[in-house]
């Protein structure tokens, strides 16, 4: 329920663990109220979280169901909030996180795109697209994108295992066909290359929406870097998601002398509810953040063409546009 010191509301997905849930917890603590909306796939969880939320802070939280596996949940998911918002029933919707990923084996979702790519990219990219109208202003969206995006960040890491992004036309890409660079590939290095690429794609999604968007409604992306025992390696290996949720959470101290953007979920969670509040970040459109620093992207993430495509296409896929129509009638 709303407060009097309720005025704007969030939606985090994924909010019910990790950096989600984080980034939940330093904005319900933060001096201006928010009412955070948990959405999730897992009604279950997104209670027990929103439990554990309620006790923090002055603002309000709830979880709403949402699979971004699923483009009829979305739509359910932004139909309720629009009925919510014309009903008075949630403050206005000031911002957007889209937190929530995958990282596994080839899956493909309900709709038949590759899972990986489905879910990280045309998942969000319809979520953002249905929600603009509902928006009030001045609307801060963030999206979570990662390091392992650009191969410069990739080869700075020893031992590092993620390959580089094998980047494919968007149509291939909702099939699982990776570009030319993943013939090779064997099934750990296939997982990781998807979920490098599917980053790409959050950098392409980001910079495509900074140009696209209204006065007063804004996008940044953020990598939170490598946050040991979070949910991502929920498909590991039985000996990395031992190693990831047991051993590697206590050293941090020994991985940040090899690798700087090692975090806790807590301190990357306040740095990217940071993008939400900081008022010297008004109006801060299109970049990349890392941490609290803004940093450049990947060379490749600033290819126009692609974000372009990209753009278009995944507007057809997720059924926004019919095929052959352009999404943006001013370029």
């Amino acid at each position: 329920m709303q407060t009097e010191k309720t005025v704007r509301s969030v939606i985090i997905t994924g909010g019910n663990s990790g950096l989600g849930f984080s980034a939940a917890t330093a904005l319900l603590r933060y001096k201006q109220a928010w009412h955070v909306i948990i959405a999730c796939r897992d009604q279950e969880r997104g209670a027990s979280a929103v439990k554990k939320l309620s006790r923090i802070g002055s603002g309000n939280v709830e979880a709403i169901s949402l699979a971004l596996a699923s483009l009829a949940s979305i739509r359910a998911f932004t139909n309720t909030i629009e009925q919510r918002l014309s009903a008075g029933d949630l403050p206005p919707l000031y911002s957007v996180i889209c937190n929530a990923g995958t990282q596994g084996a080839t899956k493909f979702t309900v709709d038949g795109f590759e899972s990986t790519f489905g879910v990280n990219h045309l998942g969000h990219y319809l979520l953002v697209n249905l929600l603009l109208p509902l928006l009030a202003k001045p609307t801060r969206i963030v999206v979570i994108a990662s390091g392992v995006h650009d191969p410069v960040q990739l080869d700075a890491v020893p031992m590092a295992t993620v390959p580089a992004p094998a980047w494919n036309t968007p149509m291939e890409l909702s099939k699982g066909n990776l570009g030319i660079e993943a013939s090779n590939d064997d099934e750990t290095a296939d997982m990781g290359r998807r979920y490098a690429t599917s980053k790409l794609a959050n950098m392409y999604f980001t910079y495509g929406l900074a140009s696209r968007l209204p006065e007063g409604i804004t996008v940044n992306a953020f990598d939170p870097g490598l946050m040991p025992g979070t949910g991502l390696a929920r498909e590991y290996s039985p000996v990395m998601r031992f190693m990831w949720y047991r051993i590697m959470p206590h050293m941090l101290t020994v991985m940040r002398l090899l690798i700087k953007n090692v975090h806790t979920s807590k301190e990357s969670g306040a740095s990217l509810a940071r993008l939400v509040t900081d008022p010297e970040l008004v109006g801060t459109n299109g970049k990349y953040y890392e941490g609290m620093k803004e940093i450049p992207s990947s060379k490749a993430s600033y290819d126009v063409n692609s974000a372009d495509e990209l753009w278009d296409d995944s507007a057809v896929l997720t059924g926004l546009t019919e095929p052959n129509a352009s999404t943006n009638s001013s370029r």
